[in-house]
Order: C-alpha cells, then structure tokens, then sequence
C-alpha cells in the first residue's frame, strides 16, 4: 500500500505542479508530499521533477511513469469499485473537459450532480484542443469534429451556426441580402485559442469574401451581448440564443447561405474498464444535452 499511496502522492504533484496544492488534496503537508516523492525517486533511481522555489516541471522519466501510474490507479479504482459492487452507487472524482458553452452544459450538470452526490465533478472549461489522456481527463465534452484514435466518442446531438443581429442594427445598417453585402457590415469574431485565426464563418460553398472585423473575442457571451446591442453581426450556435430568436431581440440573415451542422460529442479513453462514475455521466449526457436526437446515440471511436 506505501507504493500506491506513493503513486497517489506522484500523480497529484505532476497534475497541480505543486507540493503544497497536492498536500491539500491528499490531506497531508507539503513537507510529507516533499519526502514521498524522494522516497520514489530514490526507489527508482530517477529524478521525477524538476523543482525550484517557483514552479515543479516532470522530467521526461516523470512523464513516462505519470502515464503508467495514472493506468495502474485507474485499473485498482475500478478493481474497487468492482469489489464493492458500487455499479449502483457511482463514486469518485471525475475530471472532465468542457467547452466555454455554460448555457448548454450548467444546467444538465447541475442535474447529474443531484442525481449522483457521490461523484465529485472536476470540471474544467476551455476552448483548446485538449490532450484526454495526456493531461488525466476521464472524458470531454466538445462541438465539432475531434479525431483521436485512442478515442472512443458518442454523439449528443447536432446544432446549427446562425448569422444573427439586433432589428436596430439592421434598421440602421441595412439588411444583407447575400454574403457579398457583408463587407459593409460590423461583424463580430470568434478567435481559436489555439491557432489564434479567426473562425470561419459557415457560408455556403463558393463563398469567397473578406469579412470585416469589428470585434474578436474567445467566447460566446461576448458575441452574444453585443449583437444584442445593436453592435454589429455575430456568427453563432443556435443553442444560445433561442429565446432571444423567440423574443424577437435578434433576427438571423443569409439564412439560405449558411450551411453547417456541427456535431456536439462526449469523448473518453478507449480500451480498458469503463469505471461506473464515467458510465453514468455519458449515459445522462446522452438524453439531456439535446434531449431529441442525443439519446439515440451511440458510441464509436473517432
């Protein structure tokens, strides 16, 4: 048991980059942290870390072994779980990567969290490409194609990208009547996180024009508040925005020039045991998210 608890104390340092974060995780002192890790070392004959008084970086023997001890963790976790027949009751943490779409996801979490009160979620929001196994995910949630092999997916739904704009811009703009008229429009950017470029809008193809920027930001709220104020036109999902489409506070254009479904998947590690807290958490996903057509899903690797 010192090994795995060893293991345990590894992982933490490698996940948070610190002693002191990891301690307080664990429950013990960066000090006991400090020593269970030259202890390791020392068994191993390797340096684990790179450790100064700022920052705690894996060497690459560290990143090597981080992979291998995150397997041999998850496989007795779910040995245990096994043993203690806790198919029913689902336990644990349960780190997952989210998209920056809160008012798709919120609500659906909320749910699973007071359906499953011995899940501890640990839920990370971001729009970069994030490497699932890499960096300890036990599964992520995104729009748009992913391709993984060492992935298995299962689809929650589809959504569409609208071009949408407030009545009074378009009252003091003018209405575009094909993509060409864009150019003497305000439009507001989404920018990749990762790529830096600006998303494309889904204009049908054929389509080639250069589209003003009047705003880029890395989110939807941003986009969203201020094509609600009048401030220009916004390229995005229709999620988002359905009660101000049903209110009349934005109207969308070019209809019949946009042309993209996007897929909205959960994703998670192939191979191996599925652990009882992940089953659960795709099963709920997959009837809540796009409660027409995600349920019917089912899982494939990408």
């Amino acid at each position: 048991m010192e090994s795995l608890n060893g293991l345990n104390v590894f992982v933490h340092v490698a996940e948070t980059r610190s002693f002191v974060a990891a301690g307080r995780i664990i429950g013990i002192s960066a000090s006991a942290v400090g020593k269970s890790i030259s202890r390791m070392e020392a068994k191993l004959k390797v340096r684990l870390f790179h450790r100064n008084t700022r920052s705690v970086t894996l060497t690459a023997e560290g990143r090597l072994f981080l992979e291998r001890s995150r397997r041999i963790l998850a496989e007795l976790e779910a040995a245990e779980q096994e043993l203690s027949q806790l198919a029913d009751n689902p336990r644990g943490r349960l780190r997952v990567s989210l998209p920056l779409v809160s008012s798709l996801v919120l609500p659906v979490l909320a749910e699973f969290m007071r359906r499953y009160p011995a899940i501890e979620l640990d839920l990370d929001f971001t729009d970069r490409v994030v490497d699932v196994i890499g960096e300890g995910f036990d599964a992520v949630v995104r729009g748009g194609p992913m391709v993984d092999s060492r992935l298995m997916m299962r689809k929650l739904g589809d959504y569409q990208h609208l071009l949408v704009g407030s009545p009074a811009y378009f009252a003091a703009h003018g209405t575009p009547q094909t993509p060409a008229d864009l150019a003497n429009h305000r439009c507001l950017h989404y920018r990749f996180p990762n790529s830096g470029k600006l998303e494309p809008w889904p204009l049908a193809s054929g389509t080639e024009i250069a589209l003003p920027v009047s705003m880029v930001c890395n989110n939807i709220e941003t986009r969203l508040c201020f094509a609600l104020r009048g401030l220009g036109i916004a390229c995005l999902p229709d999620f988002c925005m359905r009660d101000a489409l049903a209110a009349g506070e934005l109207v969308t254009v070019l209809a019949t020039y946009v042309q993209q479904s996007t897929p909205f998947c959960v994703l998670w590690p192939s191979g191996g045991y599925m652990t009882p807290k992940l089953r659960a958490f795709i099963d709920f996903l997959g009837g809540r998210v796009f409660p027409v057509n995600g349920g019917r899903s089912s899982a494939s690797r990408t």
